[in-house]
């Protein structure tokens, strides 16, 4: 199952400081909830884990990250992830590509577009919860990489929360609300 997830976050920062710190994997991945970069091998490619807990159901992948190109001239960034869960039973590939936009001075807009695969019991969850989850984790990961950006146009780097998994309280009211509002939008539709 893959899903298209496309978010536009706006920063408290110039474009060229979101940009210095989009570059920067290993914080970058600090900045989403539940993941972790756990080595670098070479300049373009990184290991990692997500955990993430759905429900009473907890996923953990163990994964590689490819830094597939980095365009200053856009200040575009593309990675592509694999990985699987850690029993074996599921997979999960991402293609991002992420942008920084220039808004005017102090502000700028992280603009990012990703496919995101499952496979196995992990794409049981259907295309609904997915988006739940996606949208709960990257309300996070733009919270948090909005303060670490804003750290770093005082030159300071702040130090991020480190979350091992998901809320899940707010993901359930998520996957609740938004079955809720899906099961009203069909009748009138």
């Amino acid at each position: 199952m893959n899903v298209v997830i496309e978010k536009v976050f706006p920063m408290p920062c110039s474009a060229d400081t979101a940009w210095q710190f989009l570059q920067n994997i290993e914080g970058v991945g600090n900045c989403m909830p539940g993941a972790k970069i756990t080595e670098r091998v070479d300049e373009k490619n990184h290991k990692g884990t997500v955990s993430v807990k759905v429900g009473p159901a907890s996923m953990s992948f163990r994964g590689n990250i490819e830094v597939r190109e980095v365009d200053a001239a856009t200040r575009t960034l593309h990675l592509i992830g694999t990985g699987s869960d850690v029993t074996g039973t599921s997979g999960a590939s991402m293609d991002l590509v992420a942008t920084v936009k220039d808004t005017g001075g102090t502000t700028c807009e992280l603009v990012g577009k990703s496919e995101v695969g499952m496979t196995g019991k992990a794409a049981a969850f259907g295309g609904r919860v997915m988006n739940s989850v996606a949208e709960q984790i990257l309300k996070q990961f733009a919270a948090n990489f909005a303060v670490q950006v804003e750290a770093l146009q005082s030159q300071q780097l702040a130090p991020v929360p480190v979350q091992s998994e998901m809320n899940g309280l707010a993901l359930a009211w998520a996957v609740v609300r938004d079955w809720w509002h899906g099961l009203f939008a069909r009748k009138s539709a």
